[in-house]
C-alpha cells in the first residue's frame, strides 16, 4: 500500500476561545431554551411546550393525520411517552385515535377542530415566547447561514 493510500490522520487543534464559548452555550440552550419555553406555554397556555408540538406536527400533516409512531419521533418521544401524551390530549379533545387504514395494527393521531382551535389560540405565546428567549438574541446574525449550518450538524 502506499502512503498517499492510508488515512490522514489530523491532529485535533485546540479550541479557540470563540469556538469554546459556542461550543459550551450550544449545550446550555439545547436544555435551557425548551424549558424556558414550555415554563412560558404552561404560565399563559396551561399547555407543555411538547403537548403544542405534537398539535403542530398534526396541523402541518394531510388530513391532520399522524401515525402515532411518526408522531412520536416528531416530538421526541418514546412509544409509551406518546401514549401518555395522545391519552391527555385525547381526554381533552384535542386529538382521537383512530385505526389505521393501511396497517389495521396501527393507530393514527387525527387533529379535531378543538385541537385546532387550541393551537391557534396557544400559537401567540409560543411566537413570544420564542422569539424572547431565542430569536431577539440573534439580531444581526445571518439567520440563513445558521439555519444551514444548524441542519448540517444535525444530519
Amino acid at each position: 500500500m502506499s502512503s498517499d493510500a492510508r488515512p490522514q490522520h489530523r491532529v485535533p487543534q485546540p479550541l479557540t476561545q470563540d469556538e469554546e464559548a459556542v461550543v459550551r452555550s450550544l449545550g446550555r440552550i439545547v436544555y435551557a431554551l425548551p424549558r424556558a419555553v414550555d415554563a412560558d406555554m404552561m404560565r399563559e397556555q396551561r399547555l407543555s411546550l411538547t403537548e403544542y408540538l405534537a398539535l403542530v406536527h398534526l396541523s402541518e400533516a394531510p388530513g391532520r393525520k399522524l401515525r402515532m409512531g411518526d408522531l412520536a419521533v416528531a416530538v421526541e418521544l418514546t412509544g409509551s411517552g406518546m401514549t401518555r401524551l395522545a391519552d391527555r390530549l385525547e381526554k381533552e379533545g384535542l386529538i382521537q385515535r383512530v385505526r389505521s387504514r393501511q396497517d389495521a395494527r396501527s393507530w393514527n393521531a387525527v387533529l379535531t377542530d378543538a385541537g385546532f382551535d387550541r393551537l391557534t389560540k396557544a400559537w401567540p405565546t409560543n411566537l413570544a415566547s420564542v422569539r424572547r428567549h431565542f430569536l431577539d438574541h440573534l439580531t444581526g446574525l445571518d439567520l440563513g447561514r445558521l439555519a444551514a449550518a444548524l441542519r448540517s450538524i444535525a444530519t
